[in-house]
């Protein structure tokens, strides 16, 4: 039943291949478990206490809150799959309730040294340099994720509307609005690359290696890290912090909260609402230079 269900989430939840081997480990470790400890054989056949014993082993290993609540995440998704198919009587899974977790504050780079990367910053007037721009200009002017960046397609560009289309999780497509500015600088970029590599380019995929073939994932990570480390002193220095900033950034200068939902392509604006924290900084903020009870 385990490789129905992993067929199931591959072909009819449509989950991405970093999801699919996230869940595929999981319930390798949950079988272990039950092995070892009950000898049991099939993980469906598992009760409420022996799930909890399990949660309870891997928090005593020093397993952090939010990969036990993945794990049970996990859990919950393949319980309720044997429920809808008949292949168990009752869901053990309803008395299990996720860890408790202290909220972690998105990491993001001010305005001011992202205005003095992008408009003071000199990158090389070839092909790596306007590259190297070009993602820092796309993952802050647009919010998108590493791999949708990677995988961003010249096709997935119009530059008539102005506009590029992503395929983001669960092979969604959504729209990003781009700045007339960046456009200049992708035209500028396919030109540059058509000189530097002529028909020996990947004729598919924006943003080329040094080599002219498909970018992948350490390329642009870095790119990112290099360049912020010119002008921030931030530990974490990735792709996810620039989309940090984007939002943060659209927020803070008063974007709808549902427009930034959709533009991150979050399916459910609990996960959007992390960024309200900086507008409240600022209200903090505000209210304590400038009201008279404020001290």
């Amino acid at each position: 039943m385990v490789s129905t269900f992993l067929e199931h989430i591959r072909y009819e939840k449509r989950l991405s291949h970093h999801t699919l081997t996230a869940y595929r480990i999981d319930i390798d470790q949950f079988q272990t478990y039950l092995k070892s400890q009950y000898e049991l054989e099939q993980p469906e056949q598992a009760t409420f206490h022996m799930i909890r014993s399990w949660i309870v082993s891997l928090v005593e290993s020093g397993l952090d809150k939010t990969s036990v609540n993945r794990k049970i995440a996990t859990l919950r998704s393949f319980f309720g799959f044997m429920l809808r198919r008949k292949a168990i009587a009752a869901d053990p899974m309803l008395k299990v309730s996720a860890l408790k977790t202290s909220k972690k504050i998105p990491v993001f780079v001010e305005e001011k040294p992202m205005e003095t990367l992008l408009d003071d910053v000199d990158f090389p007037d070839d092909f790596k340099g306007l590259r190297d721009k070009l993602v820092l200009e796309l993952l802050y002017g647009t919010g998108i994720r590493l791999a949708e960046l990677v995988g961003l397609k010249t096709a997935d560009v119009n530059l008539y509307e102005k506009t590029i289309t992503v395929l983001g999780k669960r092979n969604k497509h959504r729209i990003i609005p781009v700045p007339t500015p960046l456009f200049t600088l992708i035209q500028q970029y396919q030109q540059t690359k058509e000189a530097e590599f002529g028909p020996n380019a990947d004729p598919v995929f924006l943003i080329l290696s040094d080599q002219g073939v498909k970018s992948y994932p350490v390329l642009i990570q870095r790119i990112v890290k290099r360049y912020l480390g010119l002008v921030t002193t931030l530990e974490k220095k990735s792709p996810h912090v620039l989309r940090h900033t984007y939002a943060t950034h659209l927020l803070n200068r008063g974007a709808d909260l549902n427009a930034i939902k959709d533009l991150l392509g979050h399916s459910s604006l609990a996960a959007t609402q992390i960024y309200t924290h900086t507008t409240i900084d600022k209200l903090k903020k505000a209210y304590n230079q400038a009201h008279p009870k404020a001290g």
